[in-house]
């Protein structure tokens, strides 16, 4: 007989404004046990300086983790220069120091060539695994190891503010494993200087935007019991508003659910125009629903996940 899991099931999607100081996965679990939830994930790692959207997956919601995780973010962070850190950020300890201070016109000078499709240098003090180990264990450890360039997509990368010689504030939006912190430090490299993150927010994930975000006291507050901060549950469906909809009839989804891919012919007319069609995502409706995701591709539509 199978163990009944603890807890109550829930499906949606909790957009939670993370504080500063604690890790993703702590805020995870502060909100899985406020909700008595059974299941739980979140949808990109915000490290513990890092405050902003850090949307939290329930139950079936966790089905569409990597569809957020792959969808535009926005970030705010400041660069303090002169100082070069381990962790590229203002946890880590100061290993350089240098007296140049870029003016903005240098700044603005360099950011082209940070903007696209980029090769980066991960933080050393990352989550990537190297040899079976976590970067950031064998930096702990004085072993920190030679990470290689990795693609990077970089869409916007702007000046936004000056409060001083030593700051500098930006916005950037990106995609998927983008490191804020490695954009940082090598901006500053790139400008004559060193340099690390003292400020970071994300300000979206996808369809999640700051305006959606509930603080974490919300659901530390003792008066709040876990069926009133279900109420702030968005759907699951939510995730997905940015990928095109295509609605299927029930014997076209009844296919569809059994593994059968279904011809583009049959869909002429229907297929939306945003859909790529060559190995492009759509969400697929079927009795006014979100019921699959499936992708276009050889002039079929095959599924990828059912919900």
């Amino acid at each position: 007989m199978a163990r009944q899991k603890k807890g109550r099931k829930l499906d949606g999607w909790i957009i939670l404004d993370k504080p500063q100081g604690i890790t993703s996965t702590q805020a995870l679990n502060k909100v899985k046990r406020a909700l008595d939830a059974q299941k739980a994930g979140h949808g990109g790692t915000l490290d513990p300086l890092a405050t902003g959207i850090l949307p939290i997956a329930l139950g079936a919601a966790t089905k569409t983790v990597p569809y957020v995780m792959d969808s535009t973010k926005i970030y705010h962070f400041t660069i303090r220069f002169g100082e070069a850190r381990d962790t590229d950020d203002a946890e880590g300890e100061v290993i350089v120091t240098s007296d140049a201070r870029p003016t903005d016109d240098e700044i603005r000078a360099a950011l082209p060539q940070f903007i696209g499709n980029i090769m980066q240098v991960p933080p050393v003090f990352s989550a990537l695994k190297v040899a079976g180990e976590r970067a950031y264990d064998m930096a702990r450890d004085g072993r920190p190891p030679e990470l290689p360039p990795r693609p990077a997509q970089v869409d916007r990368f702007e000046l936004i503010g000056r409060p001083d010689a030593d700051h500098a504030e930006f916005e950037v939006q990106s995609g998927k494993g983008v490191y804020m912190r490695s954009l940082a430090r090598d901006l500053a490299r790139a400008c004559g200087t060193v340099g690390h993150i003292a400020v970071l927010r994300r300000l979206r994930v996808g369809p999640f935007l700051e305006k959606m975000a509930v603080p974490l006291d919300k659901f530390l507050d003792p008066a709040h019991t876990p069926a009133s901060l279900a109420e702030t549950l968005l759907p699951l469906s939510t995730a997905l508003d940015d990928i095109p909809a295509l609605a299927l009839n029930a014997a076209e989804f009844h296919a569809l659910s059994q593994g059968q891919a279904i011809s583009l012919v049959d869909l002429m007319g229907r297929i939306p125009e945003a859909a790529n069609p060559d190995e492009g995502l759509v969400r697929v409706t079927a009795a006014g629903r979100v019921a699959a995701l499936a992708r276009l591709s050889e002039g079929w539509l095959k599924p990828e996940r059912l919900f």
